[in-house]
């Protein structure tokens, strides 16, 4: 379907010059002269390869539609993790390259949405929240208050966040994936 190219965001999938790509990241720009445009940062869908497109606010694009599925992260091998299908139980691969710094949050048996064009995987949607472990969190310096300064945490899967004086380590923490923002002290 078309659409005007700044309507377009990251994770839409659009067909450029024979290829398909997926939208990583878009900004729009304001130069001092001229008209505005976008700009997008690309991944190639089946290659893989990265690159930068540049579109005026007007120009109208050819973006796909993608479907998703409800699927389960089962494990990963080297570069190559691996899903299944939750209503048909196929599994299939996506390269690491492609799942990006999403695979941070990957879980064994983590339910999620397998993003798809035309039957063929092309990313993951997490979901919004993961509960971890503190593995290591810096001591509370005294005299600093709770409302106004965060410590330095890592979680179990090695994420760095920063997380409220009163999170020790061994404290189980709500984080959200897509800003990896520390939300709340997990309720167990």
């Amino acid at each position: 379907m078309k659409v005007i190219a700044n309507t377009l965001r990251s994770g839409n999938v659009l067909e450029h010059e024979g290829r398909r790509f997926q939208v990583i990241k878009h900004e729009l720009i304001l130069p001092g002269k001229g008209n505005a445009f976008i700009a997008l940062d690309m991944r190639d869908v089946m290659t893989g390869t990265k690159t930068n497109v540049r579109f005026r606010t007007g120009d109208s694009v050819e973006r796909l539609q993608t479907d998703e599925r409800d699927a389960q992260f089962l494990f990963s091998d080297d570069n190559l993790y691996t899903f299944m299908d939750n209503e048909t139980f196929d599994q299939f691969s996506i390269d690491k390259e492609q799942l990006g710094d999403k695979v941070d949050f990957l879980m064994e048996g983590m339910k999620l949405r397998v993003n798809t064009v035309d039957g063929s995987p092309i990313g993951i949607t997490l979901p919004t929240t993961v509960t971890l472990e503190v593995t290591e969190a810096d001591p509370v310096v005294k005299g600093q208050t709770a409302s106004a300064s965060y410590k330095p945490a890592v979680l179990e899967n090695g994420i760095r966040i920063t997380v409220p004086p009163h999170i020790v380590t061994g404290t189980r923490v709500v984080v959200h994936t897509e800003n990896r923002e520390y939300m709340e002290r997990a309720k167990d």
